[in-house]
């Protein structure tokens, strides 16, 4: 789990000590094929990272994705709580470690270290999504 958090953009600031606090906030749910993860246009409350199973990615009803074990979404919901970019549905039965907006705002209140890292992180996955690099 931890060397998944730290190949996310989002976290790749954090040493193996934040990423163990980061992990320890995470709850993993198990989301049955043909359940929507995400709605687009809906606020978004939670990240999720993908550990067994696959997803589809759909803008505008228009697939735009496939997910599958290692892959991450809701990360800018978790962090400035926008609206959902696309909807994500399950595929398949699905593991999936979810983390909230309150249990990650907590975090980052307790820890302002750890907050100015995940900062870094976020800017830099703007920057990748505005360039294009990522969907």
């Amino acid at each position: 789990m931890l060397d998944r958090l730290a190949q996310i953009e989002l976290f790749s600031e954090l040493n193996r000590k934040e990423l163990k606090k980061l992990a320890s906030f995470m709850t993993t749910v198990t989301p049955k094929a043909g359940r929507d993860l995400t709605t687009q246009g809906a606020v978004g409350r939670e990240f999720m990272i993908i550990r067994e199973g696959e997803a589809s990615v759909r803008r505008n009803g228009r697939l735009i994705a496939n997910l599958g074990p290692g892959d991450f979404f809701g990360e800018l919901a978790v962090v400035a709580g926008v609206p959902r970019t696309a909807t994500v549905t399950a595929e398949t039965d699905l593991v999936v470690e979810v983390l909230n907006r309150r249990e990650f705002s907590s975090l980052l209140d307790g820890n302002p270290a750890l907050a100015k890292k995940i900062l870094v992180g976020a800017v830099k996955r703007l920057h990748q999504i505005e360039e294009g690099v990522v969907r």
